[in-house]
């Protein structure tokens, strides 16, 4: 087994699909083939008449593979642009790359693999007997235009995938098919969670009432967590005249992605941000150091203009609500409010069995013109930031040029229940906004100072979390989340009255309740209830209305038998208030 590290693996095996297409279309045109985040792929142009299909690709991968099967060495060698025009001069999209390396002046460089040769600067393994032979699959065929340039020749991308061992192939395997079974558009269909129109327009997903309520349950809790640690609610209106984003620097930064509107006497922007907005709460007061922190918290919905073919259910929308806050803080509060921030991030996460995460300090990169500010007070901001992180103990990494346009910031990027990760929380110093909208507070001696604003959403967005959370929890949302909550089954028409009373006992419990008073039989309304989803259902038969008692089945843990209202109030109150990932009651 190679050593080598596995972009480099991935980079040799698209060298041998395109050794192993030559083989079965010795006139096909091989154009580029790099390694890929999850494996490689190969541009081809196929001759006139010829033509590949997913059915062919299982005689690829047997040519594949029989390469692999022997010790044929990849061998590199420099070559002058005369040269390398010689080897390819029949190949057209090797001749272009050849000719803008000779205008760039850069070394040009060919590797030889039995009697293959290929264009390329490397690396790759030293032999094709270092490559795992079961641990890469080739998974489809397309169209790419060669460079990506729409102008250029349309060519057939032939895509793979290869992992360190077949184990994690087989894995992630698993892990796509899965995640077809959890996409949030099929679920959110299925289970009636939210509904895209044609008449109101791609990337403004309408909550239905199942929908409506998660959206409720996250907000509630979100707003608790906040509330804890001092945050205030605050309401800002949708909508702000041009001149507030032109002062922010988000007029120029957003650029087409703004919403504009003409209003009778001014132009108006849909707010793509909250921040400015917030900056102006603050503003209108006058504060002291003995005030700070001042923190705001708002679930705001901002607008953003995004490319139609970016679109996709909940997870990318033009009507994006942040659970945005602001803090208003001295320098010396910073570690400590970033500290409370953590935990806010820590304990939200862990409700939903998201514990696995890992943090990303983004701060600026060399094209300083792409960021607001001088460059001391970036370099106040990124090493208030990073002491906080280390203050906190975070696992995060430095990465340049990822900043936000105001200030560095923590991404928090946690594994769901299939192992993908997610950008979800986030932390934001900002020394700019501040010196733009001239915010200030008193000091201790008297003098006006500037205040450091934190920027932070610990969801994301509620959209993009919900479509998150569907896929995570396959639309079997935890008890205190689950936009139903309990289902009551009467077995009967005679059994209708009882299940009213219970049904009426159950929400005034605050529980949200169905009651399935269908003519079809139970077991029927067992699996419809099974399909919805629902956490709990309650039987009512002539037993349970004569001795004044339900039947508790559990979605997760099957029947649990013959309650009394009293107990299962207590059993469900007590599981709805710790927010329990799995259900309890037994």
């Amino acid at each position: 087994m190679t050593t080598q590290p596995l972009s480099t693996v991935r980079h040799s095996l698209a060298h041998v699909l395109a050794m192993a297409v030559r083989e079965h279309y010795p006139e096909a045109k091989i154009a580029t083939g790099p390694a890929t985040e999850n494996g490689f792929f190969y541009d081809i142009l196929f001759p006139e008449g010829q033509s590949l299909a997913p059915s062919d690709l299982p005689k690829l991968e047997k040519s594949m593979r029989s390469f692999l099967h022997r010790d044929i060495p990849f061998t590199r060698r420099v070559v002058t642009p005369d040269e390398a025009k010689k080897l390819f001069a029949d190949n057209p999209f090797k001749m272009e790359i050849i000719e803008s390396l000779e205008r760039e002046g850069a070394e040009i460089s060919v590797y030889d693999t039995l009697d293959f040769t290929d264009l390329c600067e490397g690396p790759h393994v030293e032999s094709t007997k270092g490559i795992a032979i079961d641990a890469f699959r080739l998974t489809a065929t397309g169209g790419a235009y060669f460079r990506g340039d729409e102008n250029n020749p349309m060519l057939t991308r032939i895509s793979g995938i290869a992992f360190e061992s077949k184990k994690v192939l087989e894995h992630y395997l698993w892990q796509q098919e899965e995640a077809k079974k959890r996409d949030h558009r099929k679920l959110g269909r299925e289970l009636k969670i939210f509904t895209i129109s044609d008449l109101i327009g791609a990337g403004l997903p309408l909550l239905q009432p199942k929908g409506a309520s998660i959206r409720a349950s996250l907000e509630e809790y979100l707003w608790q967590l906040n509330q804890e640690k001092g945050y205030a609610r605050v309401w800002t209106p949708h909508l702000a005249k041009e001149s507030l984003y032109e002062t922010s620097g988000h007029a120029s930064k957003f650029g087409d992605e703004l919403f504009r509107v003409r209003g009778k006497e001014d132009s108006f922007i849909l707010k793509p941000m909250n921040c400015p907005h917030h900056m102006q709460i603050f503003a209108d007061n006058q504060w002291s150091y003995r005030d700070m922190p001042v923190r705001y918290f708002e679930p705001a919905t901002v607008y953003r203009d995004e490319k139609s073919g970016q679109l996709s259910g909940l997870t990318r929308v033009r009507a994006i609500t942040q659970d945005d806050g602001h803090l208003f803080c001295r320098i010396d509060q910073v570690g400590q409010e970033v500290g409370a921030l953590i935990d806010i991030i820590k304990t939200f996460y862990r409700t939903f069995g998201m514990e696995d995460y890992r943090v990303s300090l983004s701060v600026r990169g060399e094209n300083k013109e792409a960021f607001l500010g001088d460059d001391a007070i970036w370099d106040k901001a990124e090493a208030a930031l990073e002491e906080a992180a280390k203050e906190n103990r975070l696992p995060y990494v430095r990465q340049a040029g990822e900043a936000a346009f105001y200030g560095p910031k923590l991404d928090f990027i946690f594994k769901d229940s299939l192992g993908r990760e997610w950008q979800l929380a986030t932390i934001q110093c900002d020394f700019n906004l501040p010196l733009r909208f001239d915010l200030s507070f008193m000091n201790a001696a008297g003098e006006k100072e500037r205040p450091v604003v934190i920027h932070r959403a610990i969801s994301g967005s509620l959209e993009r979390f919900m479509g998150i959370m569907i896929e995570h929890f396959s639309g079997a949302f935890p008890f205190w989340i689950a936009p139903t909550q309990i289902q009551i089954l009467p077995i009967s028409e005679t059994e209708a009255a009882y299940a009213e009373t219970v049904s009426h006992a159950l929400k005034g419990a605050g529980f949200r309740v169905e009651l399935d008073t269908s003519s079809e039989s139970l077991g029927k309304k067992i699996r419809n209830a099974k399909m919805e989803k629902v956490p709990y259902l309650l039987v009512i038969g002539k037993n349970e209305v004569a001795n004044k008692t339900v039947t508790l089945e559990s979605r997760d843990r099957g029947k649990i038998g013959e309650q009394t209202m009293e107990t299962v109030i207590e059993l469900l109150s007590k599981e709805n208030a710790e927010k329990t990932l799995g259900q309890t009651v037994s």
